[in-house]
């Protein structure tokens, strides 16, 4: 079996152009704010990106540098500015953080209205209750893309590994939205006990460990879909030289001649992610009228 792959790309386009008619229909353009306190590169990069993306769909984007030594305080009291400041709609703490600052506390600071990457308890909250208006991101591109490849979730076996607060526990709780048409889900983790029998048993499998080729391809059921979150930057040789390559937490080649689907690594959740940050930043902007 060669798996048919769900790419991300035209998902992630028809959210983009979503956004464009959104922000249209707002009649002004939101304005995102990434915050960072740190001197790292990919951080940086990461910024570039999401400014870039921003631009595409007419969303305007601020880079607040801090000093790489700001103390949780320095970042809560910006954030308490951010959050007063009606012209920003929508705020974004970049990682990684100085050396001791939580994170999540400076991410709880942020207005559950300004919270586009829907951390916030006020936001995680509303999952319970069906609302994902301003869910987290790589979730709500799982969603997604099960929707747009056509698959019938009813009562399947599935299997999420990974129980982070911002991947794993949100998708399990967005899989189980409705009453009649939920999956039976188990969630799998780092205590979990012959992970290879759970991911047999799957019929659908949402893997997001960050750990590169934890789910070998021969323990794929067959006729399995596969979505792999992971996204890991591992050394690799190729004509006797050392190169950087991205691979997900799944073997894909072997898992391709299982699955059904597959989503590649790249080109899969991650452009959708980036698209569902965009959505949210709508959001967030509606939100505040």
């Amino acid at each position: 079996m060669a798996a048919k792959l769900i790419e991300g790309e035209p998902v992630a386009e028809a959210i983009k152009k979503q956004v464009t008619a959104d922000i249209q229909a707002l009649g002004r353009a939101p304005k995102l704010v990434g915050v960072l306190a740190s001197d790292n590169p990919g951080a940086k990069y990461y910024a570039g990106s999401q400014e870039k993306a921003c631009a595409e769909v007419g969303i305007e984007y601020e880079l607040h540098e801090l000093p790489a030594d700001s103390s949780q305080a320095d970042l809560e009291a910006h954030v308490a500015e951010i959050n007063a400041d009606a012209s920003i709609t929508g705020a974004i703490l970049l990682m990684p953080v100085p050396e001791g600052v939580d994170a999540r506390r400076v991410q709880q600071a942020i207005h559950p209205d300004k919270d586009v990457e829907g951390v916030h308890p006020a936001n995680i909250g509303r999952l319970f209750y069906g609302d994902f208006s301003l869910a987290p991101c790589t979730p709500h591109a799982v969603i997604a893309l099960l929707q747009d490849a056509g698959v019938d979730l009813k009562g399947k076996e599935t299997v999420v590994i990974g129980h982070s607060e911002i991947v794993g526990k949100p998708t399990l709780v967005m899989l189980l939205q409705s009453i009649m048409e939920s999956p039976t889900v188990t969630c799998c983790h780092i205590a979990t006990r012959d992970l290879a029998a759970h991911v047999a048993r799957a019929e659908v499998l949402i893997v997001a460990a960050g750990k590169a080729g934890l789910v070998k391809g021969e323990m794929v059921r067959e006729g399995a879909v596969v979505i792999d979150v992971g996204i890991n930057r591992v050394r690799v040789e190729v004509d006797g030289k050392k190169k950087t390559k991205i691979v997900g937490d799944v073997e894909f080649d072997a898992a391709a001649q299982r699955a059904a689907m597959i989503t590649p690594v790249p080109g899969g959740v991650g452009l959708v992610t980036t698209a569902m940050l965009l959505k949210n930043t709508v959001e967030s902007a509606r939100r505040q009228g």
